[in-house]
């Protein structure tokens, strides 16, 4: 996974991508969010929030 990461960043970093970083950064947030509502503890509080 560290290799995937450095490589990534590499890439944004010598080809000037770097507005692709708060895109990751976001769909990462999204996955997160997705994975935390699976479980029923955290069901209640995130429904609360939207």
């Amino acid at each position: 996974m560290s290799d995937f990461l450095r490589d990534l960043w590499a890439f944004m970093r010598v080809r000037k991508k770097l507005w692709l970083l708060p895109l990751v950064v976001v769909l990462v947030l999204l996955g997160a969010l997705v994975v935390a509502s699976q479980q029923s503890a955290l069901v209640s509080m995130i429904y609360t929030l939207f």
